[in-house]
C-alpha cells in the first residue's frame, strides 16, 4: 500500500477520473437545499439525484468531486477509532454512458495501480438475486475480468447489494473490501463480518433498473454509475491505522489538546474519547459556520443540530479543562492548516465562524453556571436516590444540558437520572411541535395526494407575468377527493391547465380573485400541488363549474399590484441591508402579501436606529431613482457567475429567472414585480427584532399602506396633545413640564412615606433585645411597602449602632420582611439572608440576600409575630459566643 496526505488523496482521486474523462463538478453546500427531505448532505451522490434520476447535467454525463457530507443519526457513537458527524466522500458517476465493464476495470486498477493494494487481499461482493431480480452474474464476471481473484467474489443478499428508492431508478451495489492476514472468525467469515478481518474501501452502485409504484421491475434504457469511497476511512488504512483520529486530518489538533490538557491520546479511555468527540464536533461545527449557507446556532432545524455539537464540544472540552479560547484555537487550526487548501470558504468567512462559536460558547458557558445553580437545587430538594425525568428535561429544554451531562453530574454525587422519563418528557415535547406544524391546505383539498392519480401530463401554465386576466381549461376539482363537478356553496381546489394566479412560493403570497364560467368561483388562496400544478383553493358561491369547462380566470389587481411593491421593496432592502451592514447579510426568509412585507436575515446583533435610518434611506432613494425592473431568463450556472444573488436552500431549476434593479440589486426570483421601482412610492421600516441566534427580522410596508401609517400617526399626535391640554406644536414642552412635576411629587411622596414609617413603628427601641451580646430589633408595623421598609432599617440601624434587626410589615394582606445587619454584627457570625431564609416560610414565603442586607415576601400576615419569635432562635445559632 502507499501511503497519502488528506490533500494527495483528494487530488490522486479527481485527476485519476480527469484522465478518463470525467468533469470535477466540485462540491456543493453542506446544508441540503430541502428537496431529499434530509438538513444535511449526507451522501456524495445526494445532490446529483435529480441527474441519476433522468435530468440532464449541464457538464456532461462523466461526472467525479470530493463532497463534504455531515451526518449526525449516531452521534453518541462518535468517540471511538472510526466515527465522525463531518465527513468527505471521493465521487464519480456515469449518467447513462459507461457501465460494469469500465466501472470495474477503473475501481481495480485505482485499487492496485494507484493505492498499491495486491490482488491476494481484495475481495468484492455482488447481489445474489431474489425473487424480483436476478443474480448479478455480469458484475461477478466484470469483477474477475478486471483482476478480482474468482474465489473472493462474494454473493450478498439485497439488504447488503442492492440500492433503490422506494420506486424510480435502482440495482445492484458491488462492495470492494480489504482482507488482512488473519484467521477467518469461523465458517460464515466474509465481507460484512463484524471481526475485522475485511475492510470496506469503496462501492459501486449499478442503476441498471426502473422500480414501478406496484413493485415489479422494467430494465432502464440508459444505466446510470454511482461510485463512493470515505476519504477518511481511506486515509486511515492507506496510512496503516483504523484510527481515522490518528491522519492529517486531526493530528495538529490533537497535539494541541494534549498540550493544552496534558492528557495523551490513548492513555485514557475516558479521556481519549472526549478528545476524539471535542476534535470532532469543532470540525464540524467550523464546516457548517463557513459553509456557503453560513449556517449559525439556533433552537430548530439544522441550526439545532449545530448548536448540540457546540455544546457537546464545551461539555468534552470542560471535561478535559478546556476553555472557550481553547476551542477557539482548535477552529483556527482546521481553518488555517488542516483545510486552508480544501475549502475556500473557510478562509473568506473565518471572522464570521469564529465570532458565531465565541457568541454560542458564551451563551452556552452563561447557561451552563444557571443550569449548575438549578441542578443543585435540585438536589437540595433531595427526592430519593435518582433525578426524576422531568426535572433532567426541564436542565435540557431550559439551560441546554444534554441528558449525558446530567447522568454525568448527578453520578459525581452518587445519584442515578430516570432516563425513560426523560424520553418521555421529550416525546411529548416533539408530539406538541408536531401537532403545532401540522397544516393543510386553507380550504378545498386538505391532502395533495389526491392529485397523484391525475396523469402526469396534466400540469399547469403560469401566464400571470404578462397578464392578470386569462382563460383556461379546468382539468381537475378536488375537495376530500376527486370530483367532477364543484356545486355551490362547497370549498373546493381547481386545476387548469394555464393561470395568471401566482401561487405561494419563494416567500410570496399567492393571488386571490375570481374564476368564472357557468359559475363563480371566490379564490380565496393559490397554492402550488405536486407535479407542476396549481392549485386555486376557495368557495363556489354560484353556478357549477365541472372538469372540462372553459373559465376565465381574474386575479384581484389591487392586491396584486401591492404585492408585487412589496416583494420589489424587499429586493431593494435586501441590497440595502448588505451595503449598510456589510456582508454578514444573507437572507434566511422572507414574505409578502398585499399588506406588508417581512425579511429575515442573519446578522449577529441588533441594528442600531442609525443603521434603521440608513436603510430606510437608501431604499428610498432607489425608488425615487425609478431603477427599470428587468427580467432576464437564463441557466442556473450563467446566472451565479452573473452575481445573481440566490436564496440560500432554495431549489432553482436549470432555466432560472434573474431580476435586475438598475445596478443596484440582482436576485433569482421567481416572484412577480413592479416594472420599476418608482411603482413602490414609498417605503417604511416598521419594526426590527431578533427572531433567533443570529438572524434578524425586518418588517415593512409601502405605497399607500405608508400614507396611512403617518396619517394614523398624526391622528394619534392630535389625540395625545389634546389629552394633555396641548397642540402638536407645544407637546414637547408640556410633557417636559408634567415630568418634572411628577417628579416632584414622587419626591414628597417617598418623604410622606418615609415620615409615616417612621410615626407607625413610633420609638421601638426598648424592643432591642441582646442575643448572645449582640443587639437584635425585631419589628412589627402595618402599611409600609418595602422600599419603605428599607429606609426605615437604615434609620433604625443608625440608632441602634451596632447589631441586627428585622421589620415585619403587612401591606394590604401580603408581607414585606426586610433584615439588616451592621459589620460588627456580622463579625460575630450574623447573616441577614440566612436569617430571612430561616424565618420566611412563617408568612408562607421565601426570600435571601446578602450578609448585610436581605428581604423577603408572604402572604399570611398571622404569622408575623411567629417569624419574628423565631428570628431570635435563628440569630442565636448564628451568633458566636
Amino acid at each position: 500500500m502507499k501511503q497519502f496526505t488528506s490533500k494527495e488523496l483528494r487530488n490522486t482521486w479527481k485527476e485519476f477520473y480527469k484522465e478518463r474523462g470525467h468533469v470535477d463538478v466540485g462540491a456543493v453546500s453542506l446544508v441540503s437545499d430541502g428537496s431529499t427531505g434530509v438538513m444535511f448532505n449526507v451522501a456524495g451522490m445526494q445532490p446529483l439525484m435529480p441527474y441519476l434520476l433522468g435530468q440532464k447535467h449541464l457538464m456532461g454525463t462523466r461526472l467525479c468531486n470530493v463532497q463534504g457530507c455531515v451526518r449526525t443519526n449516531d452521534i453518541d457513537s462518535v468517540g471511538d477509532k472510526s466515527h465522525v458527524t463531518f465527513f468527505e466522500m471521493m465521487g464519480s458517476w456515469s449518467l447513462g454512458d459507461y457501465f460494469k465493464e469500465e466501472r470495474c476495470k477503473w475501481s481495480y486498477e485505482l485499487l492496485t495501480q494507484v493505492f498499491g493494494f495486491d490482488r491476494d487481499h481484495l475481495a468484492a461482493t455482488v447481489f445474489a438475486g431474489d425473487e424480483n431480480a436476478p443474480r448479478d452474474e455480469e458484475g461477478a464476471k466484470c469483477r474477475i475480468d478486471s483482476g478480482f481473484k474468482p474465489e473472493n467474489i462474494y454473493y450478498l443478499p439485497a439488504e447488503d447489494n442492492w440500492w433503490g428508492l422506494e420506486y424510480g431508478p435502482c440495482g445492484p451495489d458491488s462492495e470492494m473490501f480489504y482482507i488482512a492476514d488473519v484467521p477467518d472468525c469461523g465458517p460464515d467469515c466474509g465481507p460484512g463480518c463484524s471481526c475485522g478481518k475485511y475492510t470496506e474501501l469503496g462501492n459501486d452502485v449499478f442503476m441498471q433498473y426502473e422500480k414501478h409504484k406496484d413493485g415489479h421491475l422494467t430494465p432502464l434504457s440508459k444505466k446510470n454509475v454511482d461510485t463512493g469511497w470515505g476519504l477518511e476511512r481511506n486515509l486511515a488504512f492507506l496510512n496503516g491505522t483504523k484510527d481515522v483520529y490518528k491522519t492529517d486530518l486531526f493530528a495538529a489538533v490533537i497535539s494541541y489538546i494534549e498540550k493544552t490538557s496534558g492528557n495523551q491520546y490513548d492513555d485514557d479511555n475516558d479521556k481519549t474519547r472526549s478528545m476524539r468527540v471535542l476534535a470532532d464536533h469543532m470540525r464540524t461545527s467550523v464546516m457548517l459556520i463557513g459553509d456557503e449557507a453560513r449556517l449559525t446556532p439556533s433552537n430548530g432545524g439544522a441550526g439545532y443540530v449545530l448548536r448540540r455539537l457546540i455544546r457537546r464540544a464545551v461539555r468534552h472540552g470542560r471535561i478535559l479543562g478546556l476553555k472557550r479560547d481553547n476551542l477557539l484555537d482548535i477552529a483556527r487550526i482546521f481553518m488555517d492548516e488542516v483545510y486552508s487548501d480544501s475549502y475556500e470558504n473557510l478562509v473568506s468567512n473565518r471572522e464570521f465562524v469564529l465570532n458565531e462559536l465565541t457568541k454560542e460558547i458564551d451563551r452556552f458557558t452563561a447557561t451552563l453556571e444557571n443550569g449548575m445553580k438549578e441542578f443543585k437545587k435540585i438536589l437540595d430538594a433531595g427526592k430519593g436516590k435518582s433525578i426524576s425525568g422531568r426535572d433532567a428535561f426541564y436542565l435540557y429544554d431550559t439551560f441546554g444540558f444534554p441528558l449525558e451531562l446530567t447522568v454525568e453530574m448527578a453520578e459525581e454525587n452518587g445519584l442515578s437520572v430516570d432516563e425513560e422519563g426523560f424520553a418521555k418528557a421529550m416525546d411529548e415535547q416533539k408530539q406538541k411541535a408536531r401537532e403545532g406544524a401540522s397544516f393543510a391546505l386553507s380550504s378545498g383539498s386538505g391532502d395533495n395526494a389526491v392529485f397523484d392519480e391525475l396523469d402526469e401530463s396534466v400540469v399547469t401554465e403560469f401566464t400571470g407575468y404578462e397578464k392578470i386576466t386569462d382563460t383556461g381549461k379546468v382539468v381537475a376539482i378536488a375537495s376530500d377527493s376527486l370530483t367532477d363537478s364543484a356545486e355551490e356553496g362547497g370549498e373546493y381546489t381547481i386545476v387548469t391547465d394555464k393561470t395568471p394566479f401566482y401561487a405561494t412560493m419563494g416567500g410570496q403570497k399567492g393571488d386571490f380573485g375570481v374564476i368564472s364560467g357557468n359559475g363563480s368561483f371566490r379564490v380565496k388562496d393559490t397554492v402550488k400541488l405536486p407535479g407542476g400544478r396549481t392549485g386555486h383553493v376557495g368557495v363556489l358561491e354560484s353556478g357549477r363549474i365541472s372538469v372540462g369547462d372553459e373559465v376565465t380566470m381574474c386575479v384581484d389587481a389591487a392586491n396584486r399590484m401591492t404585492t408585487c411593491m412589496n416583494h420589489s421593496a424587499t429586493h431593494l432592502l435586501q441590497k440595502a441591508l448588505q451595503t449598510v451592514l456589510g456582508d454578514e447579510v444573507k437572507q434566511q426568509g422572507s414574505y409578502q402579501d398585499g399588506e406588508r412585507t417581512r425579511f429575515d436575515f442573519s446578522f449577529g446583533r441588533a441594528m442600531t436606529e442609525d443603521e434603521i435610518d440608513k436603510v430606510e434611506e437608501l431604499v428610498n432613494e432607489k425608488i425615487m431613482e425609478d431603477l427599470p425592473v428587468v427580467t432576464d431568463i437564463m441557466s442556473i450556472e450563467d446566472a451565479k457567475k452573473s452575481g445573481a444573488m440566490a436564496l440560500f436552500g432554495e431549489k432553482y431549476g436549470e432555466t432560472v429567472r434573474v431580476v435586475n434593479m438598475g445596478d443596484f440589486s440582482k436576485e433569482l426570483c421567481g416572484g412577480t414585480h413592479v416594472s420599476s421601482t418608482g411603482k413602490i412610492l414609498c417605503f417604511k421600516i416598521m419594526s426590527e427584532s431578533g427572531i433567533a441566534a443570529g438572524v434578524r427580522r425586518v418588517e415593512g410596508i409601502t405605497g399607500l399602506n405608508v400614507t396611512r401609517y403617518y396619517k394614523k400617526l398624526e391622528n394619534e399626535f392630535k389625540e395625545a396633545a389634546s389629552v394633555v391640554k396641548a397642540t402638536p406644536a407645544t407637546l414637547s414642552d408640556r410633557l417636559s413640564k408634567m415630568n418634572a412635576e411628577l417628579k416632584s411629587l414622587g419626591s414628597e411622596l417617598e418623604s410622606l412615606k418615609s415620615k409615616a414609617a417612621r410615626e407607625a413603628v413610633g420609638d421601638v427601641m426598648d424592643k432591642v433585645v441582646e442575643v448572645n451580646g449582640v443587639k437584635f430589633l425585631p419589628v412589627k408595623i402595618s402599611g409600609v411597602d418595602m422600599n419603605g421598609l428599607r429606609d426605615l432599617g437604615d434609620q433604625l440601624k443608625e440608632k441602634i449602632g451596632d447589631g441586627v434587626l428585622l421589620l415585619a410589615s403587612d401591606m394590604g394582606g401580603k408581607v414585606n420582611l426586610v433584615a439588616m445587619a451592621t459589620e460588627g454584627a456580622m463579625s460575630r457570625g450574623a447573616h441577614a439572608g440566612n436569617l430571612i431564609k430561616g424565618v420566611a416560610s412563617f408568612v408562607g414565603g421565601g426570600g435571601g440576600g446578602r450578609p448585610n442586607m436581605a428581604q423577603a415576601g408572604g402572604k399570611d400576615p398571622s404569622g408575623m409575630d411567629a417569624a419574628l419569635s423565631e428570628a431570635v432562635k435563628v440569630l442565636e445559632g448564628q451568633i458566636q459566643k
